[in-house]
């Protein structure tokens, strides 16, 4: 415990000088600004800026990509509230209490509710960060190349059993498709090209960033244009609201509490997101309300889970990514690209490589918080203008953004072109309703997977056997397994009868 306090002092202490709080400072306001403004996502934010963030000493490139993480989910309530437009998919249980409260004409209250709940949602969340992160690490390091080829097919399926939404296997299919582009390119154990289809410019494989910046940034440009412009919806302020609502925070503990360890532990499961951990936080917390009627008509308590669980979920995603080199989300994803790029290796050596690390992003996420509670209570007037930028001029810049990003990080047209491509995928794969979060799970988890199962069956002689009996390896493939047949409505229906009906014997028995 005392050796946690020395480390967090130490982050603490190289974290604060003035360089760094300039840097979260405006990070995190650009990371609001990008929140709150429908069609840019906590995703494309980060993809885009970490092309920009080449030139930065390491820390204060991570320092400023974690900052625009959590202002840009932390942003998105801006306009959910405001305008009934989620900024972000995180935010879309916002909506459901934050419009209404504006409707009403509250709503400086109601943003002054979000930005308290979302402040103690992160900070629940760094808490817990801190207390894993380093277990899971400990934990991870009995991982052989056979409990990592597990841990990378589990990724996927869970992202894409718990983002496909009803259809679970349009979900495995991005996700099949993101291990397929993985492929490309020489494998790391040989070198053999393969897939390469007589281009040379794929010998290398295909880009992460490029590929991530296509998908999430120029796939959300096309998918804007496309969408028929939506109306603002004005809003009234009411006077001398903005303050923060400590009060509401001390009479709803319980809630805050409770949706920041939900959250927290729904940023854990790989690729689920905020949005789940704030659908998860707000469904729990109106289960256990007294005041169910007022929830969908402008209820503080609603609106206050609806944040903390979303922003919680921040820490929790970086849990696996720093730990497991597992993202817990899209935003964790492109940061896991982004600590390759500075030099830093998530993973189960962390601990040992870089103990300190984990600490400076308990910090960095610490900094964060601080600047979202000043600019969320000071700054709402502001946002509500910002809120007003026809999209028409704003997706313009977006795809310049997007077109200098990639081109700026290895100075090749092929990596632009890779982009595009990449962005009219993600269009027509979200015109079909194929999530994209696996996908991305895919290209990231499809080095891993390939070599752990190609190193493991060099260790075995050929034999799958100890694929299938480890200890760790068993955990593995029965989460697998119980995830697909969940995935499937028939046995899920006749489970779900199999249970009550269990019950019902359990009670006429007593």
């Amino acid at each position: 415990m005392i050796e946690t306090f020395v480390q967090l002092g130490n982050a603490f202490a190289a974290l604060t000088t003035w360089e760094m709080l300039f840097h979260a400072a405006w990070a995190t306001l650009l990371g609001i600004a990008v929140g709150s403004l429908p069609g840019l996502t906590a995703t494309m934010g980060v993809a885009l800026l970490t092309t920009l963030t080449y030139s930065l000493p390491t820390n204060a490139a991570i320092l400023v990509l974690i900052c625009m993480y959590v202002g840009a989910i932390y942003g998105g309530s801006r306009s959910a509230i405001l305008l009934n437009i989620p900024g972000t998919p995180a935010s879309a249980a916002t909506t459901l209490d934050g419009f209404p409260l504006a409707k009403q004409g509250r709503a400086a209250y109601a943003m002054s509710v979000a930005t308290t709940g979302s402040t103690l949602g992160t900070l629940v969340g760094i808490v817990l960060l801190i207390a894993l992160a380093p277990a899971l690490s400990e934990l991870a390091l009995r991982f052989g190349s056979f409990e990592y080829f597990w841990l990378a097919v589990f990724g996927v399926i869970i992202s894409g059993q718990l983002t496909g939404g009803s259809a679970p296997i349009k979900g495995y299919i991005a996700g099949i498709l993101g291990l397929m582009v993985a492929m490309i390119g020489s494998e790391g154990i040989h070198a053999h090209v393969r897939f390469n289809f007589g281009f040379s410019d794929l010998n290398g494989g295909i880009g992460l960033i490029p590929a991530m910046v296509g998908a999430f940034g120029f796939a959300e440009v096309l998918m804007v244009m496309w969408q028929p412009k939506a109306d603002m919806v004005k809003s009234t302020r009411e006077k001398g609201s903005g303050l923060p609502r400590f009060k509401e925070a001390w009479k709803y503990r319980v809630t805050v509490l409770r949706s920041g360890v939900i959250g927290t532990f729904v940023g854990l499961i790989p690729g689920v997101g905020e949005d789940i951990g704030a659908w998860a936080s707000y469904a729990a917390a109106k289960r256990a309300s007294k005041e169910k009627d007022t929830y969908g008509k402008g209820s503080i308590e609603g609106l206050t889970a609806a944040e903390t669980g979303n922003s919680a979920v921040v820490p929790g995603a970086l849990i696996p990514a720093l730990t497991l080199a597992v993202p817990g989300s899209a935003p964790a994803a492109v940061l896991i690209a982004a600590l390759f790029i500075h030099g830093i290796r998530p993973g189960p050596m962390i601990m040992i490589e870089q103990p300190d690390f984990i600490y400076s992003v308990a910090v960095m996420l610490f900094l964060a918080t601080v600047a979202i509670f000043v600019f969320g209570i000071s700054l709402a007037p502001v946002f509500e203008v910002v809120l007003r930028i026809p999209r028409e001029r704003l997706m313009p810049v977006v795809f310049a953004l997007c077109v200098i990003g990639p081109f700026a990080l290895t100075q090749r047209l092929f990596d632009v072109w890779v982009m595009v491509v990449f962005g009219i995928l993600g269009f027509f794969m979200r015109r079909f309703g194929y999530p994209m979060a696996p996908l991305v799970l895919g290209i990231i988890l499809g080095d891993l997977l390939d070599k752990n199962l190609r190193r493991g069956l060099t260790l075995s002689d050929g034999d799958i056997s100890p694929f299938f009996t480890r200890p760790l390896c068993m955990i593995f493939v029965a989460l697998i397994a119980f995830t697909i047949l969940a995935g499937i409505p028939f046995v899920r229906k006749n489970t779900s009868g199999i249970a009550r009906s269990l019950m019902r014997a359990g009670k006429d028995a007593r």
